[in-house]
């Protein structure tokens, strides 16, 4: 068998996988040379690995030339969408039953949350009609208000806590994936009823910690 190229080829694939993290974890766009200059690799090798992403569909550039992820991406985050709510079932199922409210996880997709996995608690008369593939702008509601925090520089842990933003009456605390690189995400809870942030939070906290932890 002639594995003639064989090293080079997975170089290649190396170096197009570090791009797209870099692409996926700075939430800035880049010139070209600003990410031969943060991945060590000379401009023409960044331009031919930019080429191909681009032709996939996996990175874009602006107006002004700098590279943004591309809308492909999203196919692959489908794909992968039913094995995370495979994942986090287990410990939203947990988290539902203990705090008494509806547990769900939600993903960034461009500039909404997605819910991807919700568990409505099996003991209480009323809860949150929050289903899964709802969707929602990331600067409304605990969930999407805890990736945007999560993508702050100075974040150091801890959850949010919002209350009638996406229905009135419904009270919210999320905390976000963290550990994960290649996902945007984060575990919540919301209830019409009496939420003590303060007690209930450091529990969303670590279930979201637990998830990341499946996940890498």
């Amino acid at each position: 068998m002639d594995h003639k190229g064989g090293p080079e080829s997975a170089q290649t694939l190396e170096r197009g996988l570090r791009l797209l993290r870099l692409l996926a974890d700075g939430h800035r766009a880049r010139t070209p040379t600003e990410l031969a200059l943060e991945l060590g690799l000379s401009r023409p090798v960044v331009y031919r690995l930019l080429t191909t992403l681009q032709n996939e569909g996996f990175a874009r550039r602006d107006a002004e030339g700098r590279v943004h992820l591309g809308f492909g991406v999203l196919a692959l985050a489908r794909a992968v969408q039913p094995l995370l709510r495979a994942a986090a079932l287990p410990a939203l199922r947990r988290l539902a039953e203990e705090a008494g409210a509806t547990a769900h996880l939600t993903v960034a997709e461009g500039d909404e949350g997605l819910a991807i996995a919700v568990v409505e608690p099996s003991w209480t008369d009323m809860h949150v009609a929050y289903r899964e593939g709802a969707r929602h702008s990331l600067s409304r509601g605990a969930a999407g208000v805890a990736i945007l925090a999560a993508r702050d520089a100075a974040y150091d842990g801890g959850y949010t806590v919002t209350e009638g933003q996406l229905q009135e009456g419904a009270r919210g605390v999320a905390a976000p994936l963290t550990g994960v690189p290649w996902l945007e995400a984060s575990v919540g809870i919301v209830t019409f009823g009496a939420l003590d942030a303060a007690a209930v939070g450091p529990r969303v906290v670590a279930v979201a910690a637990e998830i990341g932890a499946a996940l890498v």
